[in-house]
């Protein structure tokens, strides 16, 4: 008897905290708080060599709610990814962006896909970001060879 007392209890107290939740479907700009809207959220870099140096994409967000938007953090999947953001508020109807720096020599060869994280003050919470390509050795990468039709010479 008290076991269902308590699992009654318990099924009570979590359809309490479901019904409190409004609930958002979308990506729309919401009413009171702030909100980031990423303009993309991934990025393919195609067939990179893999000593040919850093790659740099920006990921261009604005500030579509009714506060002041703040990142708190941006947590990559890899050492080989870099990301900088501002650490200052956006403004409502204000942009920014988030630099990601993939450096492709810190990872294995072949095809990549990395996930970047960023943490904010946005009703979202979190939003992600994803980062891919293929990475190709020196010996995979194709060559720049003269590929002019055969013509005999007189």
């Amino acid at each position: 008897m008290k076991q269902l007392l308590l699992m009654l209890l318990g099924s009570l107290l979590m359809t309490g905290a479901y019904a409190a939740k409004p609930a958002r479907t979308g990506r729309e700009a919401p009413n009171g708080g702030a909100h980031l809207r990423l303009e993309e959220t991934s990025w393919n870099f195609g067939d990179v060599p893999r000593r040919g140096g850093d790659l740099m994409h920006e990921f261009r967000f604005v500030n579509d709610g009714d506060r002041p938007l703040v990142l708190v953090r941006v947590i990559t999947s890899c050492s080989c990814i870099r990301a900088s953001f501002s650490k200052r508020p956006v403004a409502p109807a204000d942009s920014g962006v988030i630099r990601i720096i993939y450096q492709p020599h810190k990872s294995e060869p072949g095809a990549f896909n990395k996930v970047v994280q960023i943490y904010s003050n946005s009703v979202d919470g979190r939003d992600i970001l994803t980062v891919q390509g293929n990475s190709l050795d020196e010996a995979d990468a194709p060559r720049n060879r003269d590929v002019r039709p055969n013509v005999k010479k007189p």
